[in-house]
């Protein structure tokens, strides 16, 4: 019976996903329906929706919008256009696929995927009009990191909202993240590249202009790269104080900088000064930069609450130990269980995010139970939620649209790109746990 319910919510899940209804709209109703069918009275739905909004939220709501802010801050301030530059001319014609591969790395740390594409994309253009380069040959790296960015590291919205689901360690989830997310883009990026550059794409038509503004001042590098990157290096201190130092003072310290929502405070306040106040842009200016950057995050927050809400109630309903003991009755492991059910959801739902918020709620158990680290079915679910892209995901059209590629271009290219990373992240956190 509770098998049917998880398969009636999923598949409804799905409908009305197809239908276009808002994820945040279909979500809350999906888990209030699926608090009824598993027999829970309305009292205890009501609870455990109110315990799902304030345990997700508490978690995530000031990390989301402090790490919108600073992603904002450097577009807008020119420091995501200056690392992308310093890269290229660093590294030189010879080496551009690393170059760009790390651009996007970079760039894809702090800035949310979407973002960070369309400041990419003229200078992908750009390079490959300069270079006489195949466009995908270019192209293929810089998304393959903005992906494995956005899907494997704190602060994106799903790995932050893994996290708090599975009650995961931020710090060791960022430092396993990054460990599995270099390979994986070297072989999705550079490799892949390489293998795709025969697909013919034309470049004569787009951004014939130059694609930067010659007269806008850009930031220094050093300052660009160093704030972009403070989180990570505040988090990653902070891994290293408590795994290695005996000081209580030292660890206590830095485990108050290295916490997620002070570590991007930081960086925020610093960019604010550094990127706007310092080169001369009013405090007026730099707030509207903040109050955009909330906007453009608040639905993603609601999708985020109501996927925290469906959790609560699969959780709340006395689900667990059924869930919990399925991937042993398969004989699964449960890594493997928690890519292969968001795996489904991400080819059926599209969406990357609702299929790993939705994936948590029934893989969640499994991490309560114990039977497996919490920090790698993060990465788990995080690398089965980009599985397969095809025509109900939005990036697969905005890669098509952006690049002018054709439908079967597109599956070549961006679809073979997306699986491979889900499959080489698979391996990469299935090796991870022979160690952890």
């Amino acid at each position: 019976m509770i098998l049917l319910v998880l398969l009636f919510i999923i598949s409804l899940q799905v409908f009305l996903s197809a239908k276009k209804v808002s994820p945040f709209l279909s979500l809350l109703l999906v888990a209030i329906l699926a608090g009824f069918l598993l027999g829970m009275p309305p009292e205890k739905i009501l609870g455990s929706v109110n315990k799902g909004v304030a345990d997700t939220m508490g978690g995530l709501a000031l990390i989301i919008c402090l790490g919108a802010i600073l992603g904002k801050i450097l577009e807008a301030g020119g420091a995501a256009e200056k690392i992308s530059t310093t890269l290229i001319q660093s590294f030189g014609e010879k080496n551009i696929q690393w170059a760009v591969m790390l651009t996007g790395f970079l760039v894809g740390i702090p800035l949310y995927y979407n973002a960070g594409f369309i400041i990419l994309v003229p200078l992908v253009f750009s390079i490959a009009r300069k270079s006489k380069l195949p466009l995908l040959y270019i192209a293929i790296p810089m998304a393959a990191a903005l992906s494995a960015t956005h899907c494997f590291l704190p602060p994106h919205p799903s790995p932050v909202f893994l996290v708090n689901a599975f009650k995961a360690d931020v710090g060791k989830t960022l430092v396993y993240g990054l460990i599995i997310t270099i390979p994986v883009i070297i072989l999705a990026g550079p490799v892949l590249g390489k293998l795709l550059q025969k697909i013919e794409v034309s470049v004569s038509n787009f951004f014939t202009t130059d694609d930067t503004n010659e007269e806008r001042k850009l930031p220094a590098a050093w300052p660009s790269f160093a704030i972009a990157l403070l989180p990570v290096l505040l988090i990653t201190l902070s891994v290293i104080a408590n795994s290695f130092s005996d000081n209580i003072t030292v660890i206590k310290i830095f485990s108050f900088l290295g916490d997620p929502a002070i570590a991007i405070l930081i960086a925020v306040v610093i960019a604010i000064w550094r990127f706007g106040l310092y080169t001369g842009h009013s405090m007026e200016t730099v707030m509207k930069w903040l109050n955009d950057a909330i906007a453009g995050i608040a639905g993603i927050l609601l999708i985020i609450t109501a996927g925290g809400v469906l959790k609560q109630i699969l959780t709340d309903s006395g689900t667990g130990d059924y869930i919990a003991s399925f991937s042993s009755k398969w004989q699964m492991h449960p890594l493997l269980f928690g890519w292969l059910a968001t795996a489904l959801l991400r080819v059926t739902i599209g969406s990357a995010t609702v299929a790993g918020i939705t994936a948590a709620g029934v893989v969640a158990p499994l991490v309560i139970a114990g039977k497996v680290s919490p920090e790698l079915m993060v990465l788990a679910v995080g690398t089965g939620s980009v599985f397969g892209s095809h025509v109900n995901d939005s990036g697969f059209w905005m890669f098509k649209e952006f690049f002018k590629l054709s439908l079967k271009q597109t599956f070549l290219s961006w679809t073979v790109m997306e699986t491979a990373i889900s499959v080489l992240g698979l391996l990469g956190v299935l090796l991870l746990n022979l160690f952890v």
